[in-house]
């Protein structure tokens, strides 16, 4: 209509209600080259404040990163300008940080959101990662002081010490998933260095019902344990009766190994999750 307002003459708080509405794909390749006043507008700290990158297609054939290479005029597609382009528009507000699973995420990229993203609540960190790498993840947890949830898709060769660091630097730390070899150390610092954890899980993991024991007796604040698919023990009465205080206590598809590492059968009255 002639004299109906035109889209880019819309008001920056309409805007921005509308953008608070789109996925990270069309905030990064399509809102901020319609026109300068969408542009500004979708710089707005509400846009920014989940980042979740698991949510693109980052194979480099997808729409996604044809755009993107398009748009931003690059030879070929790579996880670094797309990470740094998202963040330099967050501007700092970003308070969830999701990185894809198995990405090539560098060391450089953690850096640079330890930098960019100091008011991290929520990390979700890759799974693939160089040793080097993830021997050195416990030196960017100083930049991330108000974290409270930490998501590692496996457990990390740093994990003592990044746990540690964790306790000393994140008091409002309460709610960490992590899959792996539980050992009598993993279950110990834990304890000893996460005295607010309130949300643990460790499903898809060899855990036995000693380190079980030591987390569920040591963890005083922990109101919810997912330990779902894990070999290493069975919720027979004696390991419900012990996670009996827990809220939630999540065990299904965990199994235990006998002497000759095969699975034994779980009880058929066995219904996996117990809440109290």
């Amino acid at each position: 209509m002639e004299e109906g307002r035109r889209w880019e003459e819309m008001p920056t708080d309409c805007l921005v209600s509308i953008f608070l509405r789109l996925g990270l794909d069309d905030l990064t390749i399509s809102v901020p080259f319609v026109c300068k006043s969408w542009a500004q507008a979708s710089l707005d700290p509400g846009c920014w404040r989940v980042v979740d990158f698991r949510t693109l297609d980052l194979m480099p054939w997808s729409r996604f990163c044809k755009g993107f290479v398009s748009r931003c005029s690059l030879r070929s597609f790579s996880f670094s300008p797309l990470m740094e382009f998202v963040v330099d528009r967050a501007r700092g507000s970003v308070t969830e940080l999701v990185f894809p699973s198995s990405s090539s995420v560098s060391w450089r990229d953690l850096v640079y959101a330890s930098v960019k993203c100091p008011g991290l609540k929520r990390l979700a960190l890759p799974d693939r990662l160089m040793l080097e790498d993830e021997l050195r993840i416990p030196e960017l947890v100083g930049g991330w002081r108000n974290l409270e949830e930490l998501e590692l898709e496996s457990k990390p060769s740093s994990f003592l010490a990044l746990v540690a660091r964790i306790g000393h630097d994140c008091r409002r730390f309460t709610r960490l998933r992590v899959s792996g070899l539980i050992t009598p150390e993993d279950a110990c610092v834990m304890v000893n260095c996460l005295p607010e954890l309130k949300c643990l899980d460790l499903s898809k993991s060899y855990l036995t019902k000693t380190e079980l024991g030591v987390i569920v007796n040591g963890c005083k604040s922990l109101e919810r344990l997912a330990v779902k698919d894990c070999l290493g023990f069975e919720a027979d009465e004696e390991v419900v009766s012990m996670a009996s205080n827990l809220k939630v206590f999540d065990h299904r598809g965990s199994k235990l190994l006998d002497d000759f590492g095969y699975e034994t059968d779980e009880p058929e009255h066995q219904t996996g999750i117990f809440c109290w």
